[in-house]
């Protein structure tokens, strides 16, 4: 069972669960009100990293855990705090300026791409070695 994969997860359920906070305050220190999600730009880029954290999760999740399942739990725990650390730095740098997002964006894209592309070659490989 992987359950190093089962506990990144949960954290990077409870990252997305915080960027719900932080558009919430967002939504306060700002005055935007619900439902609108535009109005005042330190609201619009808390929202903005909502929306790509959850544009984000359906694609590195199932990787995640095919990695987990096919190549190592350990190792694909690792990449997936890795994402969860570009994600957070998104947020850091994105909360401040749209310019600053880089750096974390890029960080969780090649820890997505480390685990489809293995996740990929798992399956692949298995899949050979059965037939």
């Amino acid at each position: 069972m992987p359950h190093y994969t089962a506990l990144v997860t949960l954290m990077a359920c409870l990252f997305l669960f915080a960027t719900g906070i932080f558009v919430a305050q967002a939504r306060r220190t700002t005055g935007v009100k619900a439902p609108a999600t535009t109005g005042h730009p330190d609201f619009e880029r808390a929202y903005r990293v909502q929306m790509n954290t959850v544009e984000w999760m359906p694609i590195m999740l199932p990787a995640l855990w095919l990695f987990a399942l096919y190549v190592s739990d350990v190792w694909a725990a690792l990449a997936g705090i890795v994402w969860i650390i570009g994600r957070v730095m998104y947020l850091q740098g994105y909360s401040k300026a749209a310019a600053k997002r880089g750096l974390g964006f890029s960080i969780q894209a090649l820890a997505t791409a480390v685990l489809w592309f293995g996740a990929l070659a798992g399956v692949v490989t298995e899949l050979i070695r059965v037939h």
